[in-house]
């Protein structure tokens, strides 16, 4: 199709929570709660459906980047295991917020890029 955005375009919209289409329009009204459509190209959102699968990319970039972090921590310093859970607690829970709504984004993005549910015509449509 011509006009269509890029795939890097849909991504970058997806991690700025910006519609993939036109990425001006807010893919987001709440914190993690995805708008009906977009208020400036009127791309309906009502069939994308993130799922589990940001919660499961960021389980895993958290347990690897945590999990070595931690590793090294204990390697170089041994501290208590008190220490560690101050450390490691807070800032997990912290970036997992941080995290869903960006991969989020992500995954609605590529949902419209690759299985969009409002154009038909579209290989992989449903």
């Amino acid at each position: 199709m011509a006009g269509e955005p890029s795939t890097a375009r849909v991504l970058l919209s997806g991690l700025r929570a910006r519609c993939p289409r036109c990425g001006r329009g807010a893919l987001f009204k709440g914190l993690l709660t995805v708008t009906d459509r977009c208020p400036d190209c009127g791309l309906e959102f009502s069939g994308h459906d993130a799922g589990d699968g940001p919660a499961v990319f960021g389980i895993f970039i958290l347990g690897f980047g945590i999990g070595g972090l931690a590793l090294v921590v204990e390697y170089l310093y041994s501290p208590p295991l008190w220490l560690h859970a101050i450390i490691w607690l807070p800032l997990i829970a912290v970036l997992s917020v941080a995290l869903l709504r960006p991969l989020k984004g992500v995954t609605i993005a590529l949902q419209y890029r690759y299985r969009s549910v409002e154009e038909r015509e579209r290989p992989g449509a449903t």
